[in-house]
């Protein structure tokens, strides 16, 4: 499936957090206040000063934060989802240093990211686990920016535990761009059906020279193996785009 490539979007119709503020008035009446969608997926990039840092929405364009001065996330760089609005230069706007777009961060949050997994040289897998999943239609999902980021749907019991997520490479010796999605539950199958995100590196996989090529996407779906395809490109890629629904369980990812 051909993906359109994503920078902003605004006017998303449902909200990625079901968190809100509620503030009691007279005669029972209430005032509700609902946080800005996510309109952006981002790389989180900090800087070599120590502090800044900037936002990579594509391979091409970056863009500096005018209302933080620090990483939410330390020296780490990760992916995140974001609500970003423009700031216009103006005489009361003093310019970053790289004249970067500027914009304002509502809100931020940092998705899993972790580095994809060589095949081992043994054959033996069995610690990534063969639990199934399903990949959820959403602009998330999308190979950019040395990442390919994936919004996923299984089973989560209510003990908390957290699932173990991979993505191997070299699969396929005839296809270096073959790439397999593992996900190890730990025996908690038995819950109820969310959504997760997660982030990998796609470092290891061959330079394409800065030609399109396709990226597989292998995984064990409930109703057997499945695959999917993206566009890719080791200088610039596409993307998709659509609502973004809260992912619950996030946070139960490793």
């Amino acid at each position: 499936m051909k993906m359109k490539k994503m920078k902003f979007f605004t006017g998303l119709a449902v909200m990625i957090m079901s968190v809100f503020t509620l503030t009691a008035c007279d005669d029972d009446e209430y005032v509700y206040y609902y946080p800005p969608s996510p309109n952006a997926l981002v790389t989180v990039k900090p800087l070599a000063d120590g502090g800044g840092f900037y936002m990579q929405l594509d391979d091409k364009t970056a863009v500096y934060p005018y209302n933080m001065k620090k990483s939410p996330f330390g020296d780490k760089e990760v992916r995140a989802l974001a609500s970003l609005t423009w700031v216009k230069r103006d005489g009361g706007v003093e310019p970053d240093a790289n004249l970067m777009p500027l914009v304002n961060v509502n809100w931020i949050d940092s998705i899993r990211t972790k580095n994809a997994v060589p095949y081992p040289a043994d054959g033996n897998i069995e610690e990534y686990g063969d639990d199934p999943i399903e990949i959820v239609r959403d602009w998330v999902n999308i190979a950019e920016d040395g990442y390919l980021t994936l919004r996923f749907r299984t089973r989560w019991g209510t003990d908390g535990t957290v699932h173990y997520v991979n993505l191997l490479t070299g699969v396929n010796p005839d296809d270096p761009y073959e790439v397999e999605f593992k996900h190890n539950a730990y025996g908690d199958v038995n819950g109820y059906a969310g959504d997760a995100l997660v982030a990998f590196r796609l470092g290891d996989l061959p330079d394409t020279q800065g030609k399109m090529v396709k990226l597989t996407l292998k995984y064990k779906s409930y109703s057997g193996e499945k695959s999917i395809q993206f566009d890719f490109c080791s200088k610039e890629s596409t993307a998709s785009a659509g609502q973004t629904e809260r992912a619950l369980y996030s946070s139960r990812v490793k």
